[in-house]
């Protein structure tokens, strides 16, 4: 369960709390304000952490004071922002998490925040209070679910408080506060659909997840089953369905947050809810992981929450194919020829390269509203983790303007895009002897190839494909991201929304 975050005025060295928090930059020496308050209070005892290099204000370094009484606080905690030179807003998100599960492992289960006076790195006070409020919450995951003790799990934070003295303030950090859990909640929530097994996390359940946020005010959500699929013609998306038990659902999630003349924004989510391959059967090593196949429309569904929570002034639908990908008597073969939505026929050489089949309907589905643009996102090529290893997500697309786009903002929030070419030289390692394109271009290029198949399903819309397979996974926790499923992609996708509906 998350913790409960508000903001209030108030002078922090007077909360009555398990902690209070200050973050530092490495190169600030001086003795000032509240921190100074606390030092005169406890005589002293702040001051000989900094002079003494004991505290140095490295990027998450964190140094903690006991204060037996000496304020309401039963501790002071200092962790370290980095060199302010090179500081982003996202040394506060990591700097608070690291602090915040400091703070966990101590058992204490409140802690206030000092934030700052003015925003830092170039970020407003309302985004730098979001990104405090986002390190916190998103610092503090854990997924709890299947174990059978509990209890021998730390006492969770239960609630958190940010405090800033200034009055003219409030209004600013209160709403970066709200907005901060509205994100984090988002990205905690794919954690936790990517995190269940997939004998919970169904097809059938994404589509409950469905229906659930269409409960939202403006959210409407319509259900595709296989009988409506066929129907339709979505064949690619079916071919990859055929061969498990579990029913396929083609979810659609309407927003509607300004006038309906207004063009939407379509987004495109893979939803493999268990991969094993297909008839092309992948290793066994590490194949559990493959339940996450589904990130990519877990972070549609999120998306659309989210942004129905913010209020985003935007009309934006949302299309998770879900399905599950299994080597069953009726599974496509390597060698077959399936007929997508759009007519255009597809040589499937490679059952593993299913996520491009599904999302071959998924964005023909799309252009029938007729988008102002399209973003899709799939943990889609295992090549774009050779490419860009685990630390930026694969960016393709039609629309340099948009690609520009989603690199500044992934920049800004601290979730990292990076372009690679879409030439036609590689759509041409995608033809067909025997039918229009085939689903895998051979060794070299496989995520540009992956984008290149994407592309034929676009027509000429605005579009921008997200590959985050190698982001989508933490092989170890570090600051705010954990070990196993990381929600990465999800805030970049509401970033993007809130910057499109800001600046149109």
């Amino acid at each position: 369960m998350a913790p409960t975050i508000k903001a209030k005025t108030g002078r922090i060295e007077n909360e009555r709390t398990d902690a209070i928090i200050f973050a530092r930059f490495q190169d600030d020496s001086r003795l000032q304000g509240a921190l100074a308050q606390i030092d005169r209070l406890t005589r002293g005892r702040v001051k000989p952490l900094l002079t003494s290099g004991e505290f140095q204000g490295k990027a998450n370094q964190v140094s903690v004071l006991h204060m037996h009484g000496e304020i309401p606080a039963k501790r002071v905690v200092l962790v370290g922002l980095g060199k302010k030179s090179l500081a982003k807003a996202d040394a506060f998100r990591r700097a608070i998490a690291t602090a915040s599960k400091a703070l966990r492992s101590m058992e204490a289960t409140t802690f206030s925040i000092a934030v700052p006076e003015r925003g830092v790195a170039g970020a407003t006070l309302e985004e730098t209070s979001q990104a405090i409020t986002e390190g916190s919450i998103l610092g503090l995951y854990q997924f709890l679910v299947y174990k059978s003790k509990p209890a021998i799990q730390k006492k969770p934070i239960r609630a958190i408080t940010l405090v800033t003295p200034d009055e003219n303030s409030i209004f600013a950090v209160r709403a970066g506060a709200e907005r901060g859990t509205i994100v984090a909640d988002a990205v905690n929530a794919v954690r936790d659909l990517c995190n269940h097994p997939s004998n919970v996390v169904t097809p059938t359940r994404l589509a409950q997840e469905a229906k659930a946020i269409a409960k939202s005010k403006n959210v409407t959500c319509t259900i595709l089953d296989r009988a409506k699929a066929r129907k339709l013609g979505m064949g690619a998306y079916l071919g990859v369905a055929q061969g498990s038990h579990e029913p396929p659902q083609f979810i659609v999630l309407e927003y509607s947050g300004t006038s309906k003349k207004t063009k939407p924004i379509a987004l495109v989510g893979k939803a493999v809810t268990f991969d094993t391959g297909g008839i092309s059967l992948k290793p066994a090593d590490n194949m559990e992981r493959m339940k996450a196949d589904m990130t990519g429309g877990a972070i549609v569904l999120s998306t659309i929450r989210a942004i129905a929570q913010l209020k985003l002034p935007l009309n934006v639908v949302g299309i998770v194919p879900a399905t599950e990908n299994m080597p069953g008597g009726q599974a496509t073969k390597p060698g077959d020829i399936l007929t997508s939505l759009s007519g255009k026929t597809i040589e499937v050489l490679n059952t593993d390269a299913e996520g491009r089949l599904i999302l071959a309907d998924g964005l023909a589905y799309a252009m029938r509203y007729k988008p102002a643009m399209v973003i899709d996102i799939a943990t889609l090529t295992g090549a774009v983790f050779v490419a860009l290893g685990s630390h930026a997500v694969g960016v393709l697309g039609t629309d340099d303007a948009l690609i520009n786009r989603v690199t500044r903002v992934g920049e800004a929030i601290g979730e990292r895009a990076w372009q690679l070419p879409l030439w036609d030289e590689y759509k041409e390692q995608i033809k067909s002897d025997v039918a229009d394109v085939k689903n895998i271009g051979g060794r070299g290029g496989g995520t540009i190839t992956a984008a290149a198949f994407l592309s034929h399903f676009v027509g000429d819309c605005s579009w921008v494909h997200l590959d985050i397979a190698g982001t989508d996974w933490g092989e170890a926790p570090r600051h705010y991201i954990p070990k196993g499923p990381t929600g990465i992609g999800t805030r970049l996708v509401i970033q993007l929304l809130r910057d499109v509906a800001a600046k149109p």
